[in-house]
């Protein structure tokens, strides 16, 4: 199973939405979330899931309609989740090839690197659950 793990576009400052829960992508983050749909729609995507924060939604928004799917709001993705909660969600995902869209340190956390935003991580998903490192995707604007 593959699972791309999308570290979510440039957003803009964390002033600029009353709460970080809400911070929109910026002009350079809309760019890459389009050109975004290029580099994952080789992949047979099945499904979309993503931390419910604004900026990771918006990242995933193009791709969604390009592919005429949803995109699920999971609480597993969102800032400050561990190996543990994704890796939950990963083995709920039954063989389906998945774009998990979430935040730097959720990336840090399960790969113990660091992505740049609007990056890409593909990853395989071993019988046991493990996750190995296929490909770095750098982002595409």
């Amino acid at each position: 199973m593959t699972v791309l793990l999308v570290r979510h576009a440039t957003a803009g400052k964390s002033t600029s939405a009353p709460d970080d829960h809400l911070r929109p992508l910026d002009d350079r983050g809309w760019e890459q979330a389009e050109k975004l749909v290029d580099t994952l729609a080789p992949y047979g995507v099945q499904r979309i899931l993503t931390s419910p924060y604004v900026r990771c939604r918006q990242t995933v928004e193009s791709l969604a309609r390009a592919l005429g799917m949803p995109a699920e709001d999971r609480p597993e993705l969102a800032e400050g989740s561990t190996t543990e909660d994704v890796l939950r969600l990963v083995g709920s995902l039954d063989g389906e090839t998945a774009v998990l869209c979430t935040h730097g340190d959720v990336v840090h956390e399960i790969l113990g690197e660091e992505s740049k935003k609007g990056s890409t991580w593909v990853l395989e998903v071993a019988p046991d659950g493990a996750l190995a490192r296929r490909e770095y995707l750098p982002p595409p604007a």
